[in-house]
C-alpha cells in the first residue's frame, strides 16, 4: 500500500499543508469538506483545478491544513500544495500541471505601507494654500 504524500502550498499570507494518499475523492480543509469551508463555487474551482488537470478526481483523499491570509489565498495556496504533492506521487504528472501553469508561486503580496504616506503609495490630501 502507497503511504500518503505532503507538500506545502503558499499565497499572499495563506499557507496550507496538503496530505495526499488514494482514495474516493475526499477533499478536508481543517476537518470540514471543502464545500463547507470554500462556499464560493469560484474558490471550490481553484481547490478542483490540479486534479482535474491530471485527471484524479475521485482517485485521492486530501487532508489539507490551512492557515494564516483570508478564503482566496487559502485556496490558491491548497491548488499549489495539491499540485506539488500529485507530482510526488506520480512524476508524470508533472508536464500537464505545468503547462497549465499550476506549479508556479504566485509571488504578489501586499505592498509595505510607507512612512509619511496613508496607505502603501496613496498620500494625504495636498494643499496649497
Amino acid at each position: 500500500m502507497e503511504k500518503q504524500k505532503n507538500a506545502v502550498g503558499r499565497r499572499k499570507e495563506a499557507i496550507t499543508r496538503v496530505f495526499l494518499s488514494r482514495g474516493e475523492g475526499k477533499i478536508t480543509v481543517n476537518g470540514k469538506d471543502y464545500k463547507t469551508y470554500f462556499p464560493l463555487v469560484y474558490l471550490q474551482n481553484q481547490v478542483e483545478t490540479p486534479l482535474k488537470t491530471v485527471d484524479g478526481a475521485g482517485k485521492y483523499d486530501i487532508v489539507i491544513n490551512a492557515t494564516g491570509g483570508g478564503i482566496k489565498g487559502q485556496a490558491e495556496a491548497a491548488k499549489l500544495g495539491i499540485s506539488r504533492a500529485l507530482i510526488e506521487f506520480n512524476a508524470e504528472y508533472r508536464p500537464a500541471l505545468k503547462a497549465a501553469g499550476l506549479l508556479r508561486r504566485d509571488p504578489r503580496a501586499v505592498e509595505r505601507k510607507k512612512p509619511g504616506r496613508k496607505k502603501a503609495r496613496k498620500s494625504f490630501q495636498f494643499s496649497k494654500r
